[in-house]
């Protein structure tokens, strides 16, 4: 086999991206079509829980380009919370047990039972597939961070948001919440090595897994 027949690392990077996008829009136009009506009756519980939208919106920051731009966009969730979570953050700060620019607490008092349940099987991330369709996330990569979070990175971090952010990867699938910052940057970083169909599908096959048991949820 000849030099000139073999694909460069530009042409195999520029086919891993075009495969990637048509993989994400396939695969989140047939998670919706399928979720729809689950997603419909899972709206009426939350709304009947507690008052408010039962989707919540958060602006999330994307992937940062050369230039060093930064980019956000409107992530959306089912919401998990009481809809003046927000407003108490700031009384909480005290109780955060993450690391780093994360905020987590095991029991956080905002949360509600059907919160706690679908936190626990990410099935409150599931309206995520609409953003993977319009481009604003990929199905694997780094998860996206609050703009806030970005502001306390350091440069090793701020590598994280070299790729187009996903739905899931392999901190996601990797012990979520029962890990540190640091090791959720060196498993991103690890991804953006090894990055490829192949792990795409296996980060994808694991995830599955991982929602069933609810493993590393906060």
């Amino acid at each position: 086999e000849s030099l000139a027949s073999i694909p460069s690392s530009a042409e195999r990077r520029v086919a891993y991206r075009f495969a990637k996008r048509t993989f994400d829009i396939v695969f989140s136009l047939g998670a919706i079509a399928v979720l729809l009506t689950p997603s419909i009756a899972l709206c009426i519980a939350i709304r009947i829980e507690s008052s408010g939208c039962p989707i919540y919106s958060q602006k999330r920051v994307g992937r940062v380009s050369r230039n060093g731009e930064v980019a956000t966009f409107d992530m959306y969730k089912f919401r998990s919370m009481y809809a003046d979570a927000d407003e108490r953050l700031s009384e909480l700060q005290h109780m955060n047990e993450a690391d780093g620019p994360l905020f987590k607490i095991k029991d956080d008092p905002r949360v509600t039972r059907i919160g706690r349940f679908i936190r626990k099987h990410s099935i409150d991330e599931l309206p995520q597939f609409v953003n993977c369709l319009l481009g604003h996330l990929s199905c694997v990569g780094p998860r996206p961070p609050l703009p806030s979070e970005v502001a306390q990175y350091d440069e090793r971090a701020m590598r994280r948001l070299s790729v187009k952010p996903g739905l899931t990867g392999y901190w996601q699938v990797s012990g979520r919440s029962e890990t540190s910052f640091d090791d959720m940057v060196d498993l991103d970083l690890k991804y953006i090595r090894e990055r490829g169909v192949i792990t795409d599908l296996k980060v994808i096959a694991r995830t599955v897994a991982v929602m069933f048991t609810g493993k590393g949820a906060c």
